[in-house]
């Protein structure tokens, strides 16, 4: 089947004619104004992709920030309850932390003390003071072992730094524990 353009132009030529117009200058619309407008819209959702990534990687940071930033008051929190409530507030307190509360398990555990000593340190470019005491004490050994887990589970803030437990030379002689203590206190409150 062979259509004849020509003669179809010929004779349609005055509805051909608004028809082609019609095309052309729909091309023309197109190419000058709806394909830039189209290149415009594509560049501005780009724009606004590019620019909703830099929006979650903001609120990203912004949540890490906020996590670190509760993260540090916890901790500030917890460090002052900490000198508050469980680190004895001055020297007094440290030695009576130490002396009074082991001199009491030690009874209440059947253990006699043999000698106790102490001594203060400073913790250099610290608040902190260290009270440090060194004791020996005999007793059977399951009244040792559970003087021990009291010492360590306790609420008082004592730190076991050595332990040593000997037998002596004489058959049936009672087990020796040598410990060394540390607790530490807040400089410069009781003037120390």
């Amino acid at each position: 089947m062979f259509l004849p353009l020509k003669r179809i132009f010929a004779e349609k030529r005055r509805l051909a004619v608004p028809v082609l117009g019609g095309l052309a200058l729909n091309a023309l619309v197109y190419a000058g104004v709806i394909y830039p407008f189209t290149a415009r819209v594509r560049a501005t959702e780009a724009r606004a992709d590019a620019a909703n990534q830099q929006l979650l990687g903001a609120q990203k940071d912004d949540a890490s920030a906020r996590g670190l930033e509760q993260g540090r008051d916890r901790t500030n929190a917890a460090l002052k309850t900490f000198y508050k409530d469980i680190l004895p507030p001055n020297v007094a307190q440290a030695r009576q932390a130490t002396f009074l509360r082991l001199a009491q398990l030690a009874e209440q555990h059947n253990l006699q003390r043999a000698q106790r000593d102490h001594g203060i340190d400073d913790e250099k470019e610290s608040t902190l003071r260290r009270m440090r005491m060194t004791m020996s004490l005999q007793g059977e050994y399951d009244d040792i072992r559970r003087f021990v887990y009291q010492v360590e589970s306790g609420s008082d803030f004592i730190v076991i730094d050595s332990i040593a437990l000997r037998q002596g030379s004489e058959a049936g002689s009672r087990l020796t524990l040598d410990l060394t203590l540390s607790t530490y206190y807040r400089a410069g409150v009781d003037g120390i």
